[in-house]
């Protein structure tokens, strides 16, 4: 077992002596933004920051790391200093196809913390381990040129982050996994705010069952989330709700957390939604409002009206397209909907789930929805 910290995060390995860093943090824990290229430590695409200095992850064995201290580009967010560089890179054209960008931005940034006098021949001799095939350099060393001019720079201490815990076991016989539990987004003293810039959606389900016997399911947040494959509530005060959504997605298992703020009017048989949530192996977050209403339309049956607005933001929102959302809703509301009939005639909701794929995007949704579409 070998344990180091990635991005601030513990981290237990206990996988083959084989496996290299770059692969460990791509496939395992979903941090993408260190790209592969040589896989010889030639190209530097891979490099990354291993205790306080740049090295190349390709040619580091996740096994050999520790008690190491691993930041990737993704943990420099929030970063002003990073920030420069990036808006100088893009101010002074230095990059163009963006493969080797991931390993440049970690060298400058180390070169405006470690070489703050450092003059274009030492910034030269500094990228010399990272190779571009696309711009010819010139516009990569003006952009680190520009933010020395700046004057010294110190770089802050990484930002606290919630412990995640993930582990990998490898075997000849067994598939690599990772286990990340949830981190949440924050919880809101009150309703979020109204969203204006998201993708909206608009679906009719029908039941057939009266809506009075319909609305007694739906009026209850719990069986709500009974009848929502993989999810569940914990906590229920007042209209703010808390719950979880557990999904597995390839080798990867993940636990996605969330608050939402539920609000019924019995009489016209309708309620409203609006929440937001957080994917701790994707680094991903959302948010959204979902209204619903329930109408006789005929017999023994009714008219189940779900308009959703949602917004997807970090690694999600790349694969989250509105095409790839909504037909994942279009299948979520055939289950959800079967559920919801079934528990309104009181059997057992049936425990079905989209494809792998659909469940990686619809884990986002299900968070931002509180789980009650």
């Amino acid at each position: 077992m070998t344990e180091f910290t990635v991005n601030g995060q513990p981290v237990r390995y206990s996988g083959e002596g084989r496996t290299h860093l770059a692969d460990f943090l791509r496939e395992e824990m979903g941090l993408t933004a260190t790209h592969i290229g040589c896989e010889q430590g030639v190209c530097g695409a891979c490099t990354l920051v291993k205790d306080g200095k740049p090295v190349r992850s390709c040619i580091t064995y996740a096994a050999a790391c520790e008690g190491a201290k691993i930041r990737t580009l993704e943990d420099y967010r929030d970063d002003a200093l990073m920030a420069r560089i990036r808006a100088a890179f893009k101010e002074h054209h230095g990059l163009q196809c963006g493969f080797c960008t991931p390993g440049m931005l970690a060298t400058a940034y180390d070169i405006a913390t470690r070489l703050p006098e450092a003059d274009e021949a030492r910034i030269r001799e500094e990228l010399a381990g990272n190779l571009c095939r696309c711009t010819g350099y010139m516009g990569i060393v003006a952009a680190i040129k520009a933010v020395l001019a700046e004057g010294p720079h110190v770089a802050p201490d990484p930002p606290a982050r919630d412990a995640v815990i993930a582990s990998a076991r490898f075997g000849a016989a067994e598939a690599p996994e990772v286990v990340a539990e949830a981190v949440a987004a924050p919880v809101a003293a009150e309703r979020p705010a109204p969203l204006t810039d998201g993708h909206r959606l608009e679906r009719v389900a029908r039941i057939e069952l009266p809506a009075e016997t319909v609305w007694a399911v739906l009026s209850d947040i719990r069986q709500v989330a009974a009848c929502m494959p993989g999810a569940s509530v914990e906590t229920v005060e007042g209209e703010r709700v808390t719950g979880a959504m557990a999904a597995k997605i390839g080798p990867i298992t993940a636990r996605f957390g969330g608050t939402a703020y539920v609000t019924y009017e019995p009489a016209e048989m309708r309620g409203a939604v609006a929440g937001q949530g957080g994917d701790g192996s994707s680094r991903s977050t959302a948010r959204g409002e979902v209204h619903f209403a329930l109408a006789p339309s005929g017999g023994e049956s009714c008219e189940l009206t779900c308009e959703i607005l949602y917004k997807l933001s970090g690694p999600l929102a790349q694969v989250g397209r509105p095409a790839i959302v909504a037909g994942v809703v279009d299948r979520l509301l055939a289950d959800f909907t079967a559920n919801v009939e079934a528990a309104a005639r009181g059997e057992a909701p049936t425990a079905s789930a989209p494809p792998g794929f659909a469940r990686l995007i619809l884990a986002a949704l299900r968070n931002m929805v509180g789980r009650s579409t």
